[in-house]
């Protein structure tokens, strides 16, 4: 179980650091993806993004 703990934690972590470098590329910005305010705060909620980087690394998974 903390192995899980592990790999979740170092995946966030890698999401965070590329979030900048994805954004510039247009993710975080399709149609799909949620931008809202609340409690004086940006929320984002990249509902598509997400989806298609699931699409393109299961893709690449079953390639390699």
């Amino acid at each position: 179980m903390l192995r899980w703990f592990l790999v979740i934690f170092l995946a966030l972590m890698l999401i965070s650091w590329l979030s900048p470098l994805l954004r510039r590329m247009g993710f975080g910005r399709l149609p799909g993806d949620l931008r809202f305010r609340w409690l004086g705060r940006d929320w984002d909620v990249p509902l598509a993004s997400t989806l298609l980087l699931s699409f393109v690394a299961s893709l690449l998974a079953k390639w390699l």
